[in-house]
């Protein structure tokens, strides 16, 4: 390159463009410019999903930037072909347009949920009303508040609190609310404003948020977002790879993860005609990866066997200290986690969902990119964490995607013909994880698949391309050998918990009287599918519920009750957490799980 200058990547259908250095690839300068570009790798070359086509300019190819061999490695100017963002460098300025299943407008948060718990908050809201100072009265402004509340234990004022205090006591004429935290005075209201908490699930792929008045226990809105972490990987291990290369890298996972938390804040707030300022309590459930990246601690020994988190306990800390925009002394609660990679929203599911399963032998499941499995037989309760990756959610499948506009989300085999149903009806664009899973059922059913996987060359169906077989689900939208097989791989490594678990406790699967399955993945799966691949176990229908997001309402209980936040530390310490690949047989089930029913 001639000169050594950061170049310009357009993106012609977002209207945005990004500053390139030298031998820097596409995906990775859109990263660093917040454009977002599906990446389920994290940009190391494997997934195919971070697909941009080049329309001015030049960009350099390789190899693995072609998904399909249909053009020469190396080429300037690929003629218009879909290639991958992480595996092409700009030669020059160039102009680039995103592929549709990156720009699907989201349109299923998950943040529906049942309420009507025991409202016991943990923060206390007093009105203070002083006179005005005179020459012979002149205390100081916050020994005389601290006077005020000491009827009610309260003793010391945090220093954020302080520094607000005298400006806002003389523009409130000497009346103002008190949030207090035990006996510490943590920030200050105008009179008439009402303090409020935020409820965060911090989840692999999506984040959900819930904004409760602390006073009364309402719930006044919640909100669903992409977590931001995305384009560093869709799976948990991509993601801890990449902050093991340095400090510098995990610094940057949890600016993400801070991002996230604080734009549920601001979008919350705003829809409630509040200020972030009024937020005086946070309450977050993630799993032990997210949870660790948040807190920016170490996840080396996290993602390496045997799988030692830095903590379980929960914690309680200060929302500055982890650079969140809330009230100056706010406090965040971080919800207890197990162990390995089950965290904190299990724990959750489980308190949300407890009615359901205390008297019964019962299987509680959140299926996602990490799968969390809990077996639950008198009075014991078994827990595995599974490494299902993101195929089940459209992750790491060529075709696959988020649940937005377009996505398949039903696909059903009918007189000879596949018929499929998108999501808000749009075209199909690509495959979200329900419609993975119906596809498969599908194709078996159609006799394109043979119970190892195998796809049949049906010519109604199945095209050959290169080296291996795809078929066509709806016009422009295939479904290839590979990505059966990484549906294969997932699903077999959740069956293969629940046969472990059964095992462990002595139960055939005929035993389970109840499945509870959460998450918003599990949330519109269709179950007679999810039996015909054999993903869960061929029970009768009614023993199965679905709940949509447990972690979601578990986190806004948590927030609200005190009482309920000491029962989510003790269902913590209830579950025995079991390593999966320490038990003998783990892989001979695996394998034997990877066929169809």
């Amino acid at each position: 390159m001639a000169e050594d200058r950061p170049l310009q990547v357009s993106f012609d259908n977002l209207d945005r463009s990004a500053a390139c250095a030298p031998g820097e690839t596409v995906f990775h300068a859109a990263r660093c410019a917040g454009i977002r570009i599906v990446g389920a790798c994290g940009g190391r070359g494997v997934c195919g999903t971070c697909m941009v086509r080049l329309r001015s300019g030049e960009i350099e190819t390789s190899e693995q930037a072609l998904p399909l061999q249909t053009s020469t490695p190396g080429a300037a100017h690929p003629d218009g072909q879909w290639v991958r963002a992480c595996q092409v460098r700009p030669r020059g300025d160039c102009t680039v347009e995103v592929a549709p299943r990156s720009l699907a407008r989201v349109v299923r948060a998950e943040v529906e949920g049942e309420g009507g718990w025991d409202f016991q908050p943990s923060l206390a809201v007093h009105d203070v009303d002083l006179v005005e100072p005179t020459l012979e009265q002149a205390g100081a402004d916050a020994d005389r508040v601290l006077q005020a509340l000491r009827p009610s234990g309260v003793t010391r004022m945090d220093l954020s609190a302080l520094r607000a205090l005298p400006v806002l006591l003389r523009e409130q004429q000497w009346r103002l609310r008190a949030v207090c935290h035990g006996a510490v005075v943590i920030g200050f209201l105008p009179h008439g404003r009402r303090a409020l908490g935020l409820a965060v699930d911090l989840g692999t792929t999506n984040c959900a948020g819930y904004l409760l008045d602390l006073e009364t226990g309402t719930g006044l809105n919640g909100i669903g977002m992409e977590n931001p972490q995305a384009s560093y990987g869709a799976d948990l291990v991509s993601r801890m790879n990449y902050a093991m290369g340095s400090e510098a890298r995990r610094d940057e996972l949890r600016a993400a993860a801070v991002t996230a938390v604080n734009e549920l804040a601001r979008t919350l707030c705003e829809a409630a005609g509040a200020l972030v300022e009024d937020i005086f309590e946070v309450a977050v459930a993630g799993n032990t990866a997210m949870h660790h990246l948040l807190l920016g601690l170490p996840v080396r020994q996290l993602g390496r066997a045997p799988h030692v988190p830095a903590v379980c306990r929960s914690l309680e800390e200060q929302a500055r200290d982890l650079g969140l925009n809330c009230a100056g002394g706010a406090v965040v609660h971080l919800l207890p986690n197990v162990g390995g990679y089950v965290g904190g929203d299990h724990v959750a599911a489980m308190l949300a969902t407890e009615e359901r399963w205390r008297d019964a032998t019962a299987v509680v499941m959140d299926i996602g990119t990490n799968t969390e499995i809990s077996l639950v037989h008198a009075g014991e309760i078994r827990t595995v964490s599974c490494p299902s990756g993101p195929a089940l959610e459209g992750g790491h499948i060529s075709c696959g995607m988020r649940a937005a506009e377009g996505a398949i989300e039903r696909v059903a085999f009918a007189n000879g013909v596949l018929e499929v149903k998108t999501i808000a009806d749009a075209e199909a664009v690509g495959l979200c994880g329900s419609g993975v899973l119906d596809a498969l059922a599908a194709l078996r059913q159609a006799g394109v698949l043979d119970r190892r996987g195998r796809m049949g060359l049906d010519p109604a169906l199945v095209r050959e391309r290169g080296d291996h077989r795809e078929a066509q689900i709806a016009p422009g939208v295939w479904l290839s050998q590979t990505d059966v097989r990484a549906v294969q791989l997932a699903k077999a490594a959740i069956r293969a918990g629940i046969d472990m678990l059964l095992r462990e406790a002595g139960l055939e699967e005929s035993a389970i009287e109840r499945v509870v399955i959460a998450g918003a993945f599990g949330a519109y799966l269709s179950v007679a599918s999810a039996i015909a691949v054999g993903l869960l176990p061929d029970l009768p229908p009614e023993r199965f519920e679905q709940v949509g997001n447990a972690a979601g309402l578990g986190v806004r209980m948590v927030l609200a009750s005190r009482a309920l936040r000491a029962r989510s530390r003790l269902l913590a310490a209830r579950c025995r957490y079991i390593e999966l690949g320490t038990l003998p047989g783990f892989q001979k089930t695996f394998l034997a799980r990877i066929g169809f029913n």
